[in-house]
């Protein structure tokens, strides 16, 4: 089996590594050593490794460094610690401090993830090998992941369809559970966590066990705020003054409950492990920026408590059932996934009539009045792996498959109900020419359908609804059906001669348009617009090319990856001279187009070992979008985020009595003025920030804890973030915020 493993990396450190490993969790898991970001290799990377441990002889390198170094695109890969230094509201804002990965964020307890600068349906989200089928397409819409089960999580940058197929035109967000416990036992994790900003408290519990061939585990996770403080008295929602009560952004409050649970079996050649998790959430909407009435909100009753939950506010449930199973037999490895989710989704407001709706709520529909709207959407995933190690060749082969169907309810309407079948078959080869080059290749074959079905207004447009005709009740969506097919490649290298190392991809990547892109009629409360979809609107597609350069040395660490991007019919929302006064308040009209896009941008990452103690860091990232075409020829793309950089410096105290691997930590970070604007987005202007990070390891009781803390936006700026949900109505980011985590390990 050594020998074997010797051949597939072909580097005498890997050589080691495995030899370390093939007692542990690499050889008992069944996952591929180096086998390509889709497979479980990720699983092997130890969460409480450094980048060099002396261990029985031999030296365990940083295989992350490796990971990156077998692989053409640029990649990131994060471990526990890191998202424990960093935690933020949610998993996306634990890891924004990544270059070229930014947020939308929603309020302070959910966020969405952009990957140098696109988002929404563009970039895929992959949990335990499936991918996550939410809401997405909505700035509103949170990811539902629970931060404290993500122990590892893998970030590609740039396009990833000929491995992941759809979505994944603009990157890959893919978050790995905890490696199997290697030993028999019972053990366990508890994490605390306060912050002070929002008065957010909450944790995490972990308990697992093993015996032989079999473990379990589970977690339960918890957490509670209130409305999140901003260093500002007042806002304009829209030229409306809204004073704010103590800096609270009034009805931002909510609550979060998850659990997941775990099963497997571990064998010598087979490893199966079925899990099934549940991800809920009540958050508020700022209540001043909902709906079509933002003058009549009662302030005096949302004031009187900061930890309420009053309408507006939405409610969301993400159940999953998975299985992973893995067989190694030789020199093949077949793995196959199932996965079944749902995602429902509800949002209340108080009802206001427009336009031909009636002024008092009908009693004898099938929802209460505060359903504004209401979103379920069924999945059923399958993909198929299969990898086969030969001499200097790594071949995979794939198949994946996913069934959605989409309901809607309430008495607001957007987009229709859909169903989607998809499927795709890629295949992939890496050619060790010798143990520096590799060469890699891909080909993949998609097909997608989507079924849209009709939908007729609950209500007449009529002024007098007894004299109303079956003709007054409006089609808002008529029924079609839509087959989208798309061929993509991508071809790179790897080239590692020494302790410098350089990377390139050329590939072509496609996003099948959704329904709301397709079928949306309404008005989207949360922007006051009124949206139109385009049912004629083809596959997005992209072309990239992707380098790197990375220098590994003992004291200088070194990281560069530019990327330059075509899109010949980029889709986006482009807004009209028409405006809606059937169902709304006048609202202006915007439509779905497609347009010629060019884009480049890059990322850096430089580290300095002065000694011991001090270390000191550059990360920065840029990126720069043109309009060729269409309507907004000339403009930047939305949610641009501007350039920035963070200068870092760390000390690690030689102090060890009651501490250790104590460190402290100051990020200063620069955010560049954003002109590159499409309206109807607004000059953003640059900013400052310090954020201040200590921790250590601490004896208590003979028991080890590990301690963090944050102090964010140390000085309480006040500044605007470009790619903010609230962007738009100039309500400024949190203020100071102090952040407390709690670890301990049994």
């Amino acid at each position: 089996m050594l020998s074997l493993l010797s051949t597939l990396v072909g580097l005498v450190q890997l050589t080691s590594l495995y030899q370390i490993a093939a007692d542990g969790s690499l050889n008992n898991s069944g996952s591929s050593i180096i086998s390509g970001y889709s497979t479980s290799a990720i699983d092997t990377i130890p969460s409480d490794t450094s980048s060099t441990v002396e261990l029985e002889e031999f030296l365990l390198i940083d295989l992350a460094y490796q990971l990156r170094n077998e692989e053409s695109n640029a990649l990131d890969i994060v471990k526990q610690g890191f998202i424990r230094e960093n935690r933020g509201g949610s998993l996306m804002k634990s890891l924004e401090r990544i270059p070229g990965i930014s947020n939308i964020g929603i309020g302070s307890g959910a966020s969405k993830p952009l990957i140098r600068g696109l988002g929404f349906n563009q970039v895929m989200v992959v949990e335990n090998g499936i991918k996550h089928e939410g809401q997405q397409w909505g700035a509103d819409h949170g990811l539902e992941i629970d931060q404290y089960a993500a122990d590892q999580v893998m970030i590609i940058k740039g396009p990833a369809s000929f491995k992941f197929g759809s979505d994944a035109i603009a990157g890959v967000v893919d978050i790995r559970e905890k490696a199997p416990p290697s030993e028999n036992g019972i053990g366990g994790t508890v994490d605390l966590g306060a912050k002070s900003n929002n008065d957010w408290l909450g944790g995490s519990v972990n308990i697992y066990t093993r015996k032989n061939r079999w473990f379990a585990d589970g977690r339960i996770t918890y957490a509670s705020y209130g409305d999140f403080r901003v260093p500002t008295d007042s806002v304009f929602v829209y030229d409306f003054g809204v004073a704010l009560s103590d800096h609270h952004v009034r009805n931002t409050a909510g609550k979060e409950f998850n659990f997941t649970g775990r099963v497997g079996y571990i064998g010598d050649n087979v490893r199966n492990i079925f899990s099934v998790s549940k991800v809920s959430s009540k958050s508020g909407f700022f209540a001043n920026a909902h709906g079509l009435e933002p003058r009549q909100v009662d302030a005096e009753l949302h004031d009187r408590s900061n930890r309420d939950i009053l309408l507006p506010y939405q409610e969301v449930d993400h159940t999953k059932y998975i299985n992973k199973l893995s067989y190694a037999v030789g020199n093949n490895l077949l793995e196959v996934d199932l996965g079944y989710q749902r995602n429902d989704r509800k949002e209340w407001s108080q009802y206001v009539n427009h336009g031909f709706m009636p002024p008092v709520f009908p009693s004898e529909m099938p929802y209460p009045s505060t359903l504004e709207r209401a979103f379920d959407k069924e999945v059923f995933s399958l993909n198929v792996r299969d990898e086969l190690f030969l001499d200097k060749h790594m071949l995979s082969f794939g198949a994946s498959a996913e069934y959605q169907d989409n309901a809607i309810g309430g008495w607001g309407f957007l987009i229709p109900e859909f169903k989607q079948f998809s499927y795709g078959l890629y295949a992939v080869e890496k050619y060790k020419v010798n143990p520096r080059l590799q060469l890699t290749g891909a080909l993949r074959y998609d097909h997608s359908r989507i079924h849209v079905y009709e939908y007729q207004d609950w209500f007449p447009s009529v002024k007098d609804a007894s004299q109303a005709t079956e003709s007054d009740y409006l089609y808002r969506a008529v029924d079609f059906k839509r087959n989208f097919q798309s061929l993509v490649w991508s071809a790179g290298f790897n080239y590692v001669p020494g302790d410098i190392s350089f990377k390139g991809n050329l590939g072509t990547s496609f996003r099948v348009p959704i329904a709301k892109e397709l079928a949306a009629n309404g008005v989207n409360y949360h922007y006051f617009r009124y949206e139109r979809g385009n049912a004629d609107l083809s596959p997005e597609r992209s072309f990239q090319l992707d380098l790197g350069v990375e220098l590994n040395k003992e004291l200088v660490k070194l990281s560069i990856s530019p990327f330059v991007n075509y899109f010949p019919n980029y889709i986006y929302l482009n807004p009209s001279f028409e405006h809606d006064y059937l169902y709304g308040a006048g609202n202006q009209v915007f439509n779905y187009t497609q347009s010629e896009v060019f884009r480049y941008g890059g990322e850096i990452s430089a580290t300095y070992q002065l000694d011991t103690h001090w270390s000191f860091e550059l990360l920065g990232e840029y990126v720069y979008s043109h309009q060729l075409s269409g309507d907004k020829k000339g403009f930047t793309l939305p949610f641009s985020p501007p350039p920035s950089g963070i200068v870092n410096v760390t000390y690690r105290p030689a102090f060890q009595r009651h501490f250790s691997s104590p460190y402290i930590a100051l990020d200063y970070r620069l955010t560049a003025r954003q002109n590159n604007i499409v309206p109807p987005e607004k000059v953003t202007p640059g900013y400052q920030l310090v954020n201040l990070r200590l921790g250590s390891e601490l004896s208590v009781a003979g028991q080890k804890v590990n301690v963090d803390l944050q102090i964010q936006n140390l000085f309480n700026t006040k500044y605007l973030n470009h790619t903010s949900f609230y962007r738009l109505i100039d309500l400024p980011e949190a203020g100071r915020n102090i952040a407390l985590s709690l670890h301990y390990q049994f």
